[in-house]
């Protein structure tokens, strides 16, 4: 274990670790949460409820359920949710090692289900992504996820843990800034009408950042594939784990939802097979509507004998015959929107804008 920075010991004075409420209990995988698992499970999706909206000086806690994380991490995430007027407890494991995972499942468990019941926190903010969340799910409280309404917000490897609270907690989440991302003017921006402002409505048009990097990487550019307005509940988030997802409980529901999906760093005949696997379940012929983000770093190398990735987009996604945009402002990028994942939503290609058509969080 690393020695702890001093801006971090001054955290850990300030608010300190000791959970002191359920902790000894959430260590265990017990029983009681593998029956409410499977009483959930049979739910193709349980009514939805709204997380509490944050105030001002909010206990907010960083937490690592996917991926190893580093002191320099925590020190980035701390100072990034300080700067938004949030107040920060860390994870008792946020530390702790499982080769590349952030801890075992019984740790990220323990850390999870602990934070969920402190009586001070009012959101769990995942510090990154990386790899290792599907594992929690079959274990998770989710009848405790949905009585405690606590914000959880994150993206990436965050997409499983997302959308199996909203299938089977029936939680509104956010696929947004995880804690160590960049914080830029537009990404707050969206986080406080979302999370703080419970916003009744929200426009969200494309980062003036993104659109002008489209003009010189087509993989920001921004472009209706099929004409049409897409309109439904969001539902998707990652790619790759959207597609892992498919075929098992914990899956996005995707009928009539307005389906969202980006990635970063795969080439695009790894983006053909996550597609096809997609297109052959039936998941991309039901939906409201397809939202693509921004695919970063999925071109194909200098050289390589490859579709390129806006060619392997067009043969799946807009050989569809359902409204579909591409180039959207989320995904692997500093300037991102927030998407509150389970609300109702529309986008009109011909203005590029994304409207959340309700409020996000309660003030209740």
């Amino acid at each position: 274990m690393t020695a702890e920075s001093p801006s971090i010991n001054r955290q850990r004075r300030r608010f300190g670790i000791g959970l002191g409420v359920g902790l000894g209990a959430a260590t265990a995988v017990s029983s009681a949460a593998r029956a409410a698992t499977a009483r959930v499970a049979a739910n193709t999706l349980r009514s939805l409820v709204k997380p509490r909206a944050l105030r001002t000086g909010d206990l907010v806690a960083l937490v690592a359920p996917g991926g190893v994380v580093d002191d320099a991490l925590i020190e980035k995430g701390v100072r990034n949710l300080e700067s938004i007027g949030l107040r920060v407890l860390l994870a008792p494991h946020l530390r702790a090692r499982h080769g590349n995972f952030a801890g075992t499942v019984r740790e990220r468990l323990a850390d999870l289900h602990a934070l969920l019941e402190h009586r001070e926190v009012t959101a769990l903010w995942a510090l990154r992504g990386g790899s290792g969340c599907a594992s929690l799910l079959p274990h998770l409280r989710y009848d405790l996820i949905r009585r405690q309404r606590k914000i959880i917000i994150g993206y990436s490897d965050i997409t499983a843990l997302t959308a199996a609270v909203v299938r089977h907690a029936g939680l509104v989440c956010f696929h947004g800034p995880v804690a160590s991302s960049t914080f830029s003017e537009f990404s707050v921006a969206h986080l406080r009408a979302l999370l703080f402002d419970a916003a009744p409505q929200h426009v969200m048009s494309l980062a003036p950042e993104n659109v002008a990097q489209g003009e010189r990487n087509a993989e920001f550019r921004a472009r209706v594939l099929r004409g049409g307005t897409l309109h439904g509940r969001l539902a998707g988030g990652n790619l790759s784990v959207v597609a892992a997802l498919a075929g098992t409980p914990y899956a996005p529901v995707l009928n009539g939802a307005l389906l969202f999906l980006e990635e970063i760093g795969e080439a695009p005949y790894r983006i053909d097979r996550m597609l096809t696997q997609l297109r052959q379940g039936g998941a991309l012929e039901h939906a409201g509507g397809i939202m693509l983000g921004v695919f970063r770093n999925c071109s194909p190398r200098d050289g390589e004998t490859s579709l390129s990735l806006a060619e392997t987009i067009d043969e799946h996604i807009g050989m569809v015959d359902i409204a579909s945009v591409y180039g959207y402002s989320f995904g692997h990028i500093a300037h991102q929107y927030t998407l509150p994942v389970g609300a109702l939503a529309t986008v009109n290609p011909q203005a590029a804008t994304v409207t959340v058509l309700e409020a996000a969080t309660s003030r209740d």
